[in-house]
């Protein structure tokens, strides 16, 4: 399974932005953006030039770095999204925001999504009853999505909880805190997703 292995607060720096991958960390003092808010680097801290290109180029790295999806995966999602009724850059934010690891994070089950993506792939949700350890696994409305019943007794399953289970939930999703179960209402709209993502300059990059 491939995945991102290097600093990720360099991923907050470069897009010039707090991300926020790494959880608690990013409301805190310590935050790299806080202490260095200009992209990581020796030539970090100069003025440069953006381009047509380099400003979709941005839109697209700093939403792949949202979720932690790695390029070639990103595009099987726009390529999914592309085949959609409707609008192409909405139906690829529906279908990031509707991986597993990125509703096990919005459900406040996990502090960042680098952690809910490591807590399924080591097997402590379940999706509609069957273990499921494939953060990309994209959920469907009606979907519920539990801690796995072996996993509730775990000193950091309690810890996350009380540490990120009072993070407001978004809309589309019902959560039931001491059941440790939620519900998906619906999949996303557009005005449901709080990023700050720009998603037609995805579409014009793409679309080269």
């Amino acid at each position: 399974m491939a995945r991102y292995t290097g600093a990720v607060c360099r991923q907050c720096r470069r897009e010039g932005q707090k991300l926020f991958l790494k959880g608690e960390r990013c409301y805190s003092d310590k935050c790299a953006i806080a202490r260095r808010a200009y992209a990581p680097g020796q030539h970090g801290q100069g003025r440069k030039k953006v381009s047509e290109y380099g400003i979709q180029l941005r839109a697209k790295q700093k939403t792949r770095r949202y979720y932690g999806v790695l390029e070639s995966q990103f595009a099987k999602y726009f390529d999914m999204a592309e085949r959609k009724q409707g609008m192409a850059g909405e139906n690829l934010l529906r279908i990031l925001e509707s991986r597993l690891d990125n509703v096990v994070y919005r459900l406040g089950f996990a502090c960042s999504r680098a952690e809910a993506r490591q807590l399924v792939v080591h097997g402590h949700y379940t999706v509609n009853g069957k273990r499921v350890n494939i953060p990309s696994y994209l959920c469907k409305e009606g979907d519920v999505i539990a801690v796995a019943q072996n996993s509730r007794s775990s000193e950091k399953i309690k810890a996350i909880t009380e540490t990120c289970g009072s993070r407001p939930v978004p809309v589309w999703l019902d959560v039931n805190r001491d059941a440790l179960e939620a519900k998906i209402l619906r999949l996303p709209n557009r005005e449901d997703i709080d990023l700050d993502v720009e998603e037609h300059l995805i579409v014009e990059l793409y679309s080269k």
